[in-house]
């Protein structure tokens, strides 16, 4: 796989600071393990001229951005009390039983990260995961393995 080259990233994103996330994002995209490297960090101040500290608290606070290397494909189970009581515990449940790791960890092929997350937004589809950056609603213990088939085969 051609990655591309960090300084070319930069250069398309203007030297605003109000583009921090999406140069963030933008980086941890071009990186084959799917999370940001401390030199990623630095180039980023540098770029925006902000302190170290400034990014470092963005990637923190925002869960889609990860200092630890995670799978190709990163599933993000809604925890909130909507999907929670529409049955998004036994969706991960199942989810945990068919990727063969649990919560935070990564496929031992590399294509999955497991992770929860807070609301996604999407009430009206509860419960709800998110894989990449692609919303899947309804879900059920059965949809499970129709979805992650597909991230299987590259579709």
């Amino acid at each position: 796989m051609n990655l591309p080259n960090k300084q070319d990233i930069l250069s398309q994103h203007p030297r605003s600071e109000d583009r921090l996330l999406a140069i963030l994002h933008d980086l941890q995209k071009a990186n084959s393990d799917n999370a940001l490297s401390r030199e990623d960090l630095q180039l980023v101040a540098a770029h925006l001229n902000v302190p170290l500290s400034r990014v470092h608290d963005a990637l923190t606070f925002y869960s889609m951005f990860s200092l630890r290397p995670r799978g190709r494909h990163v599933i993000r189970v809604c925890d909130s009390p909507h999907c929670h009581l529409g049955g998004s515990w036994s969706v991960l449940e199942e989810l945990q039983r068919l990727l063969g790791v649990k919560v935070g960890e990564t496929t031992e092929d590399g294509l999955f990260t497991l992770e929860l997350t807070s609301c996604l937004g999407v009430c009206g589809v509860a419960p709800v995961m998110m894989v990449d950056e692609e919303m899947v609603g309804n879900l059920t213990t059965e949809r499970l393995q129709e979805v992650l088939a597909r991230y299987r085969e590259g579709r």
